[in-house]
């Protein structure tokens, strides 16, 4: 049976249609699933993908949090349902209060947008088994709220747990705290991360370069193998 995973649409998204492409290219079946949802159509895993849903009004993925959609999400997230939250995604993650932290403004006050280079922290998650921890690989980068804050003993919980997925190297481009580029929950199965996995899954797009493709092909043999 093909694994069926959901990709959230809310006003404002701009990447839902490349993530849909990059479950496919996976191998996985991708559900289109509408903010107004009240139930996730009994999919195997879900992403909140990247934009800027809502348009960012009072904060980035503040109003989206509180949207149908997210009540059986949270739900069920907490009961074991993978989650990825990609860039606008990972802002709702921090909101809905399923990853800790939260995202501020770029420290330079600009958009950025860039090819990054990341080094994986932890390859024990839902979204990244198929990756070696330490490994280092290149990922679209797009965003205005990308600076992710937590207070002290937060940030060292994280490090202590191994919870610190993925981290910035060479260039941290929006001065997030101690380089984190994406953190996980205690479970492994809600990761959030700022860079565009979506974006590098076939050698003619994005970086030209298939780094990105393993978040998906992860969670697809997760799904297959559970």
């Amino acid at each position: 049976m093909t694994a069926r995973i959901g990709v959230v649409t809310f006003p404002g998204s701009l990447d839902d249609r490349d993530t849909q492409r990059a479950i496919r290219v996976a191998g996985a079946e991708p559900v289109a699933l509408w903010h107004k949802d009240k139930d996730l159509k009994q999919v195997d895993a879900v992403v909140l993908c990247g934009g800027f849903s809502y348009g960012d009004y009072l904060r980035a993925g503040a109003i989206a949090r509180f949207s149908p959609v997210m009540e059986p999400l949270l739900e069920q997230a907490k009961a074991g349902l993978p989650v990825l939250g990609i860039c606008n995604g990972f802002q709702i993650l921090t909101e809905a209060h399923l990853l800790p932290g939260t995202m501020l403004r770029n420290d330079h006050l600009h958009f950025i947008c860039r090819d990054q280079k990341l080094r994986v922290e932890n390859a024990e998650t839902a979204w990244t088994t198929d990756y070696s921890a330490g490994q280092e690989i290149h990922i679209p980068l797009k965003n205005n709220d990308g600076q992710y804050v937590a207070d002290a003993y937060t940030l060292d919980k994280l490090e202590a747990e191994g919870r610190v997925a993925f981290r910035y190297l060479d260039f941290n481009p929006n001065g997030s705290q101690r380089d984190i580029a994406g953190v996980t929950n205690e479970a492994g199965n809600v990761v959030g991360l700022m860079p565009h996995p979506e974006h590098a899954v076939e050698p003619l797009i994005g970086t030209g370069r298939t780094d990105g493709l393993p978040f998906f092909t992860s969670i697809l043999k997760k799904l297959v193998n559970a």
